[in-house]
């Protein structure tokens, strides 16, 4: 590691202010703290001291994520190879299949390490696009303003291909990012200046871009026509019965999007948050208290024509997104509320409106996206709320 850090060492005036790199030092700077601690000090006296940094705090939510993707990866593959074994399809006409056999992979749903190796060849090529067009982005952005390249990249580009379907086109998921960052994030101001999710806002731009692509039917599973319907789907449809159990859908074992499966891997990646302080546990309990509240609400009224008022909590938490959107998505620090008793309102607002959405749009069963969005929006004047009674409180105490 020393020779690296030497070798770095007499490279690094190539790329500041007056060197013949000086436009790349964003990359530069980037690629050098990933590798080593910033040898920078504070000059003057501080008063904020935390071992808590940018990178370190988006390196655990990375770590809290692996999880999500090992399940990604294994029921991806899973979920194609009960398909081909339902249907007799050998798969030979998608090329993920077609290299699977060549490389003598199987496709027993029983065999975990063909499952995955399946899987990873249908997630591997969206993150690699999601990492390169999106990483584009980023870097052409700081080296124009000048500013370092940070790591929050790094998780967006590992969110957005776990809230996509196995089938998507690659074209597609190239120009979601683009609109991400550039549009979600990089318009206003980059970095901590955004007010909507950037993954999310991603997503959401392809599912009314291209709604064939993003949540038809057919996009469920990794087999060249094959059509099947999420549980969600199902319990919305009045004609359909619900095809899988609710350990199923709690271990992950459904169709749906490539890491929303499995609530089970949601709930280890929410311990490793909580324990490291870096996800909010006030948010994600106050979504699921409004799940919760809402949902008996609405069980209590209940309906002759629409079978979701009848869904139980217990199922609203491991269907469609709800889990992975609480742990990973209503957290981010950017754009939930910060302040004490806004995160409380902003996660009850986001766990009311993903079952409104779910219930009673039966147009649209799955609401986790556009009620974390909403709540996105909400957030500053939730916050802006909050702030103005404490400062009230304070300067009332203070008159006295």
């Amino acid at each position: 590691m020393k020779f690296l850090r030497n070798l770095l060492d007499k490279q690094d005036h190539l790329f500041q202010k007056g060197g013949k790199l000086e436009l790349l030092f964003p990359v530069w700077e980037a690629q050098d703290t990933i590798l080593f601690t910033p040898g920078k000090v504070t000059k003057f006296g501080s008063h904020v001291r935390d071992k808590m940094d940018l990178k370190r705090m988006m390196i655990l939510v990375y770590i809290a994520l692996i999880p999500t993707v090992l399940m990604a990866m294994y029921n991806t593959g899973y979920q194609a190879h009960l398909a081909m074994a339902q249907t007799g399809a050998t798969g030979s006409g998608d090329w993920h299949h077609a290299l699977a056999a060549w490389l003598g992979l199987g496709t027993n749903p029983e065999n975990i390490f063909s499952n995955i190796a399946v899987g990873a060849l249908y997630f591997l090529p969206v993150y690699l696009v999601t990492l390169a067009v999106g990483g584009f982005w980023e870097v052409l952005f700081a080296m124009v303003r000048k500013h370092e390249v940070t790591e929050g990249f790094l998780v967006t580009s590992l969110l957005f291909p776990l809230i996509l379907p196995a089938s998507i086109p690659l074209w597609q998921v190239a120009i979601g990012i683009s609109f991400g960052v550039v549009i979600g994030k990089e318009i206003f101001g980059g970095v901590g200046m955004n007010i909507l999710n950037p993954a999310l806002t991603a997503r959401a731009f392809l599912f009314f871009a291209y709604p064939a692509e993003i949540s038809g039917d057919a996009v469920w599973v990794a087999v060249d026509g094959f059509s099947k319907a999420t549980p969600l789907a199902e319990f919305a449809d009045t004609t359909m019965q619900v095809s899988a159990t609710w350990w199923d859908a709690f271990m992950g074992f459904i169709p749906g999007s490539m890491g929303e499966t499995s609530a089970l891997a949601c709930l280890i990646g929410a311990f490793i948050l909580i324990v490291t302080r870096v996800g909010s546990w006030q948010i994600m309990l106050s979504v699921v208290l409004g799940m919760v509240g809402f949902t008996y609400f609405l069980n209590f009224f209940g309906s002759d024509t629409n079978p979701m008022f009848a869904m139980t909590p217990a199922w609203h938490f491991v269907l469609g997104g709800f889990a992975f959107g609480t742990v990973f998505m209503a957290t981010d620090p950017v754009s939930a509320a910060i302040t004490d008793g806004g995160k409380w309102v902003y996660g009850l607002l986001i766990g009311i409106l993903v079952v409104l959405v779910r219930v009673i749009n039966p147009a649209f069963p799955e609401g986790m996206m556009l009620a974390i969005l909403f709540g996105n929006v909400f957030a500053p004047i939730i916050d802006r709320i909050f702030l103005n009674r404490n400062i009230k409180r304070r300067l009332a105490r203070n008159a006295k």
